[in-house]
């Protein structure tokens, strides 16, 4: 039995991942349109198409998804949003989560795919972690958008989480950035991405339901860079207690207490 619930996987992940190519191409003349409107106005027009997309091709899949507040949310403020990472899933919730005005930060790397690769550079901000100039400037343009009243997410973690733990170690860059501009932090769970596709391959894909967690701001009002350190931190501890009380199934409860 083992083996057919392997084939029947493999079967709806293809399934799923041909709807995927089918409504991004139906959209994709509509993205290039938006482009010519600029990377503000633009960007949040294609940003609103791709979550056009999401509305489409999530529920086709049967991945139904639940907002969880944990405190009451304000879309027209900006946050600095941080969440998880787990799965290649999670760069496809976010635009059902998100529906405000935002800018992710992502790797350059997913910019190189064809056609997909053009909707991403528009709607995405995108970074080379090789190169400290690219860094640099990625940084710069999340400042500006800011400055026009326009949210950005950033993955923490840099990368998928794979240590059985409940996150892994944070990057400094968002909540610099947060001290920098004195935008609040906006935390964000992703609880089942994980189980619905493993970062082990993407012939791992299965439905069910995605749980999004908005945590409770966190504000860096009067913060300076000296406390940089202490505002991840604080933002990593909120995060890593919620995901132990949402009990997130990637987290291995005996190597967190044999570590303790």
């Amino acid at each position: 039995m083992k083996w057919l619930k392997k084939l029947l996987t493999v079967i709806y992940s293809l399934y799923a991942m041909i709807l995927f190519v089918v409504i991004m191409l139906l959209i994709f003349p509509f993205v290039v349109l938006a482009s010519f409107f600029g990377r503000i106005r633009g960007g949040n027009m294609i940003y609103r198409l791709c979550s056009l997309w999401a509305d489409i091709w999530f529920p086709l899949v049967f991945i139904f998804h639940k907002k969880i507040y944990e405190a009451p949310h304000d879309r027209s403020q900006p946050y600095i949003f941080v969440a998880n990472h787990i799965s290649y899933i999670d760069s496809a919730v976010l635009v059902k989560a998100f529906r405000q005005p935002v800018r992710p930060l992502g790797k350059v790397e997913m910019s190189r795919i064809p056609v997909f690769g053009f909707i991403y550079r528009k709607a995405i901000v995108t970074v080379d972690r090789s190169s400290a100039e690219h860094r640099a400037n990625g940084i710069r343009i999340l400042k500006s958008i800011l400055k026009k009243g326009i949210s950005v997410l950033v993955f923490p973690e840099g990368t998928f989480n794979l240590t059985q733990q409940p996150l892994k170690e944070f990057y400094d860059g968002a909540f610099r950035v947060a001290i920098e501009t004195q935008t609040p932090i906006k935390p964000v769970l992703f609880l089942d991405t994980y189980d619905r596709m493993h970062y082990s391959g993407i012939f791992t894909l299965t439905p069910g339901r995605s749980r999004i967690v908005y945590l409770d701001a966190i504000s860096v009002e009067g913060r300076s860079l000296a406390d940089t350190a202490a505002v991840r931190n604080e933002v990593f501890s909120i995060m890593e207690k919620k995901l132990l009380e949402y009990r997130a199934t990637w987290i291995n409860r005996t190597s967190m207490m044999d570590d303790g």
